[in-house]
């Protein structure tokens, strides 16, 4: 999915989102069964790194694309899913993908997920922790940050650990610490929230509070703890922020002409 793909994910009304849904981060043998051009096809072994109530995460030595169709199997019970999204073959994250059910029967996990609860571990290792250096995320002044920031686009769904608010946002800049987001609807600083950003084609899961906000419509927020699971994701979003774009003359052709001798004496 391109940026621009992204950007039609980001729907919904702001304050009226519904709660993130539950994922765990999980690996469950199951089968693999590929549906080129809709018919039964060859079988695969595989397993799931991360399972939720609509379909998975998981690994294969196929190449898949968006739009795929694959039957996922464990035990008894059996799925159809498309696939919705497929990582990048250069990064690490290769050979990865995520499904989605396309019916509305029993998931193969559907009884890990009920007996399982999210697990969060802190952003920043303890033994990898710096000073803290949380600083506004404002455009016009210099990056002082020891971990550098990158502007993305995005969208961010927050909920209030402990309360009712829940709203929608906007994902401008981010780095391993923290973000800025925009917002019709501020949190307070010091707000305890869970987060998901969607970006790169991926979605993140974090734990962190509200540090500032400025002129009424944007807050940095710092991390504290991320999903199980969503380290890699953040890690490969990082990584395909850090890498310098194309120049826009890079495919230009350049045409010589040889001009006669007479003409380049004049």
């Amino acid at each position: 999915m391109s940026d621009e793909t992204i950007s039609l994910m980001q729907d919904g009304v702001s304050g009226a989102s519904e709660p993130v849904e539950k994922l765990i981060h999980l690996a469950l043998p199951v089968r693999l069964v590929h549906m080129p051009n809709g018919e039964r096809g060859g079988l695969e072994l595989s397993c799931t790194y991360d399972i939720h109530p609509r379909g998975a995460r998981l690994l294969s030595s196929h190449a898949l694309k968006v739009g795929d169709l694959v039957t996922v199997e464990r035990g008894r019970h059996k799925s159809i899913c498309q696939v919705v999204w497929t990582a990048d073959p250069n990064s690490a994250l290769s050979g990865q993908f995520t499904v989605e059910c396309i019916e509305r029967t029993r998931t193969p996990w559907e009884e890990e997920l009920r007996q399982m609860e999210e697990q969060y571990l802190p952003v920043i290792p303890p033994e990898k922790k710096i000073r803290p250096s949380m600083n506004a995320f404002r455009r016009d002044q210099r990056n002082r940050r020891r971990r550098p920031r990158f502007d993305v686009k995005g969208g961010a769904d927050l909920a209030e650990i402990g309360g009712r608010c829940r709203s929608e946002g906007c994902l401008e800049q981010i780095s391993q610490c923290g973000c800025l987001i925009t917002s019709a609807n501020l949190l307070r600083p010091g707000t305890a929230l869970r987060l998901v950003l969607k970006m790169c084609d991926v979605s993140v899961a974090l734990r962190g509070h509200v540090r500032y906000t400025a002129e009424n419509r944007a807050m940095g927020v710092e991390f504290q703890e991320i999903r199980q699971g969503d380290r890699p994701l953040l890690d490969y979003v990082l990584n395909r922020l850090r890498k310098p774009r194309r120049a826009d003359f890079g495919d230009l052709e350049v045409i010589v002409e040889h001009l006669p001798a007479a003409a380049r004496l004049q």
